[in-house]
């Protein structure tokens, strides 16, 4: 969003590479590594057309990718009835490979006797990495530079088409990570696994301070703003209320998101 670009497909993909590779793997007999590195080559070729998409036809972003959601989650859903007959498919934790993969993936690390999730670690390191390309590398100053005025980013050089397209890629990678982590953590595939996360995504990242007309944002932001999300659904769990809450939650952050939004769009106008 920081680049004026919105990718709501992000929910399908999430749903659609957990599938994919669970398909692979126990369908095909392939091993839980190919098959998740297949499956990445395709969900990059998805964010690619995405992209390419949005760059020659000139239509907003939001729209394009509201269509490939639908689009991509209705192939998963069929492709997976053809093929089993269900949409929750499981059995990967006896494929070759789940072992390397669940360590990577969903293993956990103790400290002072405490075991943690090491999906910690890997938002610690994405937060670092977002952090250093987009304060400290060009890469990051063409984004904050297309989000802000294409127009004008293309008139100082910089390759506005080749941005908007590596970022919808970036997305759609982030999409099979996701995907990853959740079937190695519960042994398998959920076609819906995906749903809701595209609005959590944005509602988390202006929360964050992030413009939705983009040039503006931090990876901190996001940060506090996915563990605000992350607190409050297992504070819902732990307390014992209806699971059904969070909904009610989530759409009054969209509102205040959208507030919030407006206040920092005039600060940062002036």
């Amino acid at each position: 969003m920081i680049s004026g670009e919105f990718d709501l497909s992000i929910g399908s993909l999430i749903g659609f590479s957990g599938m994919s590779v669970t398909l692979l793997t126990t369908e095909t007999n392939l091993g839980m590594p190919l098959a998740s590195i297949l499956t990445l080559i395709i969900v990059l070729f998805i964010g690619y057309c995405n992209g390419i998409t949005v760059v020659k036809s000139g239509l907003p972003s939001f729209i394009i990718t509201l269509g490939s959601l639908f689009v991509i989650r209705g192939i998963t859903i069929a492709v997976s009835k053809i093929i089993t007959g269900r949409t929750q498919v499981g059995g990967l934790e006896e494929s070759k490979g789940y072992g390397i993969m669940s360590t990577i993936f969903s293993n956990s690390f103790t400290i002072s006797g405490t075991d943690f999730p090491i999906s910690i670690l890997w938002w610690l390191f994405f937060g670092v990495f977002g952090y250093l390309l987009l304060k400290h590398s060009q890469v990051g100053n063409w984004i904050f530079a297309t989000g802000a005025s294409k127009e004008s980013a293309e008139l100082m050089g910089i390759p506005v088409h080749n941005v908007r397209t590596s970022l919808f890629m970036l997305t759609a990678f982030c999409a099979w990570f996701i995907a990853i982590t959740q079937i190695t953590t519960f042994g398998g595939a959920d076609v819906l696994r995906g749903e809701q996360k595209e609005f959590i995504a944005i509602i988390a990242v202006v929360i964050g301070g992030t413009l939705l007309t983009g040039g503006y944002g931090s990876i901190l932001g996001t940060m506090i703003g996915a563990l605000i999300f992350g607190i409050v659904k297992q504070g819902i769990i732990f307390a014992g209320a209806d699971a059904d809450w969070f909904q009610v939650f989530m759409g009054a952050m969209l509102i205040s998101a959208v507030l919030v939004n407006g206040i920092f769009r005039k600060k940062y106008a002036y």
